[in-house]
């Protein structure tokens, strides 16, 4: 990937942390299952690679990849493939457009934040909850205090730490600029982060990159809520798949930080959009509160995908 410089300049990745990502896939031996995939966050200017967390946004090219590279038989028109993800133990189920009986990269989806349209990969989240600490609410309680700010840590696809932007003295609605170039800000948020992470027993995650922090607002009424997701140590220019799926959780769930934000009325199902610096992003979600403590039965969002390159990869000696 070219790590650790800043421009990643002798290798592949892409002088941003959005951009410097691997996905690993190979068959899959777990039942049910047609290919593993394993994620991995490579630092940018440090020799640090993480395979603790999921991506939702590379998730969304293992289905056409496992495809082309004949992991999974084509049906015509659409393809399922299921996708276990051995950084966290979910499954996934990556609905593929396959007319003829070969993917296609052509269609009239179009993703905030992502130039054109492409086909839509439907991707559907179960069991997400838990993902890294098996546990929806991995330190016990929805709503906790940390230092003097009320925040709640969550574990749904992305382990993350929650807070109201008022808390931190800001609107929710600052640019990813604004808030990266606010020194005494990012450094509040990742001492909250660290503390955060100890409790959810994830021990010292100064050299991780979850739990991932996110600033909260409101998002203008009904099921919707203004998110800055931290990744963690500069603001996403859109967000992340994972990220956005518990921050939906997260408002829907009674007794949390971001459920203070919208009228308390019962919800099951429903969508829940997730507003960000470019767009927004649409959640379906479905949770069950009946039993001894709350679960998210089912997550769902669209995406898209597009190959770039094929090829062999030179690796200095």
């Amino acid at each position: 990937m070219g790590s650790p410089h800043e421009l990643q300049i002798n290798g592949l990745g892409g002088g941003n942390s959005l951009s410097s990502k691997v996905a690993i896939v190979s068959p899959s031996s777990r039942p049910g299952c047609d290919v593993d995939y394993l994620f991995a966050q490579v630092s940018v200017d440090r020799e640090l690679v993480d395979t603790r967390p999921n991506c939702g946004n590379m998730l969304a090219a293992v289905g056409p990849f496992a495809l082309e590279q004949g992991f999974v038989q084509a049906c015509r028109g659409e393809t399922v493939v299921r996708i276990l993800n051995v950084n966290t133990g979910a499954v996934i189920e990556a609905l593929v457009q396959t007319p003829e009986g070969k993917v296609t990269y052509d269609g009239d989806a179009r993703i905030d934040g992502v130039p054109g349209t492409a086909a839509p990969v439907v991707l559907n989240f179960q069991g997400a909850e838990g993902s890294l600490t098996g546990k929806l609410f991995p330190t016990g309680s929805r709503t906790e205090v940390i230092d003097g700010v009320e925040v709640t840590c969550l574990d749904s696809a992305m382990p993350l730490m929650i807070v109201n932007a008022k808390s931190l003295g800001m609107t929710g609605g600052e640019s990813p600029k604004e808030l990266d170039e606010n020194v005494a800000l990012m450094r509040r948020i990742e001492a909250l982060r660290l503390e955060a992470g100890r409790r959810m027993g994830l021990g010292d995650v100064t050299d991780s990159v979850v739990p991932k922090p996110v600033m909260v607002s409101p998002g203008g009424g009904g099921l919707a809520i203004r998110s800055r997701y931290f990744t963690p140590h500069s603001c996403h220019r859109a967000h992340a798949v994972t990220g956005a799926i518990g921050v939906a959780g997260s408002l829907v769930l009674p007794g949390t930080v971001s459920s203070a934000l919208r009228d308390d009325v019962p919800f099951s199902q429903g969508r829940v959009s997730v507003l960000h610096p470019a767009g927004s992003l649409d959640i379906s979600i479905e949770i069950d509160t009946l039993g001894e403590r709350p679960r998210i039965v089912k997550a769902g969002v669209v995406r898209t995908a597009r190959k770039i390159m094929q090829g062999t990869v030179c690796i200095p000696s």
